[in-house]
């Protein structure tokens, strides 16, 4: 199955305008939804490297619109980024097909696209130093702030109500009647703590918060390090750009980069809000999109960690109790324990948020 998915990758990669000799491709990353691949072509004997990716059309029903969102974003994005030092490594840009479009469809109906490779630069899985998290966070503020100004129409929703937490919790509900994998009985424990927690749910939704242009999956490592000064360089994962709260982005920040436990950890003892990591995403986010935020949204940006890991929490749970269709899984269990993950990340956050609530105001005095 795995060669057959790279030969079918060196059959594609050749029907995007790429100079040079084919040289090869092969797997790349450890995504949760799409199938990636690094390829090479030699250019004057020069190897030079792409980023190949089968969109995932079961999460993606509309793979053209969704191809449309991120041609408008990084286009805008490249356009208010012109001038800037290493302005081409800071955008994502797509690489053309022959047939004239950014993406092509195989003989199976596969959506497949190609990036230029950002070299000099990567992510991490998890992070490592403070540095690191103020660098993240910095990343995605610019990246909402340079969208600002998206002109319209309004991008195309992707998933709809991908952020939509009550909405969330209502398919958690479903997957716990109908238990279609027999597993309801061995997670009574995360049931509980989902119930106990499905008061905060439509909290940011009733705030009347603005609609921003968002990314809408700010994991730590959809953020590119320049390997040389450290820099956050540029955001990645592009797939879930479109109208949203800016503070879902804050709150999956702070789930991902706060914690230096996996996201699969099994050692629950190893799950903790780092404060000092959420000071150094707090202080990295609000130097870069601090001018353009409400005095509402920066209200909530401490309780924003808390709902958006629960959120993911659930979604986890949700996941594991389905048997499993929706997030990649390599053992029996995965998902299971990355909900477990995110539920002790939510008690972490819970006994710090008043401390969290005063720092945010003392960076706004």
């Amino acid at each position: 199955m795995a060669m057959s998915k790279v030969k079918d990758a060196a059959d594609v990669v050749q029907l995007f305008q790429v100079r040079g000799d084919f040289a090869g491709v092969a797997p790349f990353g450890n995504g949760h939804i799409n199938d990636s691949y690094c390829a090479v072509f030699l250019e004057a004997g020069v190897p030079v490297r792409f980023i190949l990716q089968r969109i995932n059309g079961n999460i993606f029903k509309n793979p053209a619109a969704l191809m449309e969102n991120i041609e408008r974003v990084t286009s805008h994005l490249a356009a208010r980024g012109s001038g800037e030092p290493d302005c081409d490594r800071r955008v994502l840009t797509l690489i053309p097909a022959r047939n004239g479009r950014t993406w092509i469809v195989d003989a199976a109906g596969n959506h497949w696209r190609m990036f230029r490779f950002i070299e000099g630069a990567h992510a991490y899985e998890a992070v490592e130093t403070t540095g690191q998290a103020f660098q993240a966070a910095r990343a995605f503020g610019r990246f909402q702030r340079l969208l600002v100004d998206l002109p319209a129409p309004r991008l195309q929703e992707t998933i709809p109500d991908f952020h939509h937490t009550p909405k969330r919790f209502a398919a958690l509900e479903r997957a716990i009647a109908l238990d279609v994998a027999g597993r309801a009985i061995q997670v009574k424990q995360e049931i509980e703590f989902a119930c106990a927690h499905q008061s905060m749910t439509g909290v940011l939704l009733d705030a009347n918060l603005p609609q921003r242009v968002a990314h809408n999956d700010t994991k730590f490592n959809n953020v590119l390090l320049d390997d040389a000064t450290g820099e956050g360089i540029c955001v990645i994962d592009l797939d879930t750009v479109m109208s949203g709260l800016a503070l879902y982005d804050f709150g999956d920040m702070v789930r991902t980069t706060t914690s230096r436990a996996m996201e699969d950890e099994r050692d629950l003892s190893r799950v903790a809000m780092q404060f000092p990591m959420f000071e150094a995403v707090t202080r990295g986010y609000l130097a870069a999109a601090g001018s353009f935020l409400t005095k509402a949204e920066k209200q909530y940006l401490g309780f924003s960690g808390k709902l958006v890991t629960f959120e993911q929490g659930i979604r986890f749970l949700a996941d594991y109790l389905a048997g499993d269709p929706y997030y990649k899984v390599h053992r029996d269990g995965q998902n299971l324990d990355r909900c477990r993950t995110q539920f002790k990340l939510v008690e972490s956050i819970e006994r710090q948020e008043e401390k969290m609530n005063r720092l945010v105001e003392s960076i706004e005095a």
